[in-house]
């Protein structure tokens, strides 16, 4: 049973044409909530609603807000034109969307005639904090190349959740944005990672894709009981397909638990046991001395440099590239300065995945 209240909208922090940031009066005390304008319709202030507040009242981290489930001033409304594939589906809030793939798009018949990625750069990441990093530091290099913004259903659903999202592609750091399974909100809709993956090259003319879910992870502490395990199956479809996957490494040495220090034990399992085809890891060469001979004892202790190949780039202007583009980045609530082997470990895959283009690189 999901907790809810109902309450009255007393203002209208920000919106753009998928989320409402709104205050509610709930029986007193003004609290923070998120309307989906795809779900419950545009809101206004003065407009009773029930909220779910099931993630406020458990005091979670990254997701916990009330989110409006139904408007009561707003009681019918009619679904948009066009397609007919579901999203969280067979749920209250099953909703309706336009997929690429679904027979009367105009992009059908490009899934029947794909027939490889043709060595496109896929990185994959564990978190969603890894974007702005990456994206700044590939469109500080490229800033004419297409970046292809690829969100799994790991996390966050709905695409709109992301605030950095929105200001990465407001500001040109993400061209195009695709969802995939029960995930919404993209700029094009997609029933798998396959099909996703297919859409970023032939439909986004990427010149680049990464791959991550969106805010928020479920994890456990167990070996397999995360949600980022996905990452695994990703990178096979990758290399499946003929693209030229490239893992970002969740590394932190501030974490303080044992098993997020150095390496991520995430990022360890998947490379270690879960993926079926070999990756590129690509690790910077420029941290601390010791903390550089953990990673590398990570890697030999877990046979992880027998799978895949280990890739070094010494690339140093993670910060810089933030800062050209005015970017402000938090991960478990550190900064970069708190937590910056975590933020240099995406910026340096970027790099190298310019390299790559650059260079024509064969791995």
């Amino acid at each position: 049973m999901i907790s809810k209240k109902c309450g009255k909208i007393v203002d209208i922090r920000s919106e753009n044409n998928l989320i409402q940031d709104i205050v509610v009066d709930i029986d007193g005390s003004l609290e923070r909530a998120y309307n989906y304008i795809q779900i419950t319709g545009i809101a206004k202030i003065g407009d009773e609603v029930a909220l779910n507040t099931t993630a406020v009242e458990l005091n979670l981290g990254t997701g916990g807000f009330h989110f409006v489930m139904y408007n009561l001033n707003n009681k019918n409304s009619t679904f948009t034109p066009g397609g007919h594939i579901m999203k969280l589906r067979y749920t209250p809030m099953q909703i309706k969307v336009d997929s690429v793939e679904e027979q009367g798009s105009e992009y059908h018949d490009v899934f029947n005639d794909f027939i490889c990625l043709e060595k496109l750069p896929v990185a994959v990441g564990a978190l969603h904090s890894m974007l702005q990093p990456f994206a700044a530091t590939f469109k500080r290099h490229y800033p004419e190349k297409k970046l292809v913004y690829i969100m799994t259903d790991g996390a966050a659903l709905p695409i709109a959740f992301s605030k950095n999202v929105d200001n990465l592609k407001k500001i040109g750091l993400i061209d195009n944005t695709i969802t995939y399974g029960n995930a919404f909100g993209g700029d094009f809709e997609c029933v798998n990672i396959y099909t996703a993956l297919i859409t970023a090259k032939e439909i986004c003319k990427a010149d680049c894709v990464i791959v991550s879910m969106g805010p928020g992870i479920a994890g456990t502490g167990t070996k397999y009981g995360f949600s980022g395990i996905d990452q695994g199956a990703i990178i096979d479809a990758v290399e499946k397909m003929n693209g030229t996957s490239f893992v970002i490494p969740r590394i932190s040495f501030a974490d303080l638990r044992p098993r997020h220090r150095g390496i991520s034990h995430h990022t360890i399992t998947i490379l270690s046991e879960i993926t079926n085809k070999s990756t590129r890891v690509v690790i910077n060469d420029n941290y601390e001395q010791g903390k550089l001979d953990l990673i590398m004892e990570q890697l030999h202790d877990n046979s992880i440099n027998e799978k895949h190949r280990i890739i070094f780039n010494s690339y140093e202007k993670a910060e810089d590239d933030l800062e050209h583009f005015g970017q402000k980045v938090r991960s478990m609530g550190r900064g970069f300065e708190e937590d910056k082997e975590f933020f240099i470990a995406a910026s340096t895959v970027a790099k190298e995945i310019c390299d790559f283009i650059k260079n024509e690189i064969i791995y």
